[in-house]
């Protein structure tokens, strides 16, 4: 699968659940619903705005980054859902204007 028809699928709830599922990393699922939950989304919807964040927004840096993790991987498919989501939660994390923010216990 192409990488555009990836990020045009998780558009699709149940592809984007079954995409992050597949990423079999709980400790990145849990963050991912609790980044969802602050935006009033489901974990689907977050991962579906995080690609198209990525693919928008990240730089030249975060594009070699992703193909450097593409190239190793099993399941490139994975690990670009993977690295996508990360980025997605590093911006945001660094973004971040409350209190907790510099000390990465943000919003709790």
């Amino acid at each position: 699968m192409l990488l555009g028809q990836m990020i045009e699928r998780l558009a699709d709830d149940a592809f984007a659940a079954e995409a992050l599922l597949s990423l079999d990393d709980l400790p990145l699922l849990v963050e991912v619903e609790a980044a969802g939950r602050e935006q009033g989304e489901s974990a689907a919807t977050y991962a579906a705005a995080a690609a198209r964040h990525f693919a928008d927004y990240a730089s030249d840096e975060d594009w070699l980054a992703l193909m450097t993790a593409l190239e190793c991987a099993a399941d490139p498919g994975v690990a670009c859902l993977r690295q996508m989501i990360v980025w997605s939660l590093r911006k945001e994390s660094a973004s971040c204007t409350c209190a907790g923010g510099s000390t990465g216990e943000c919003h709790d």
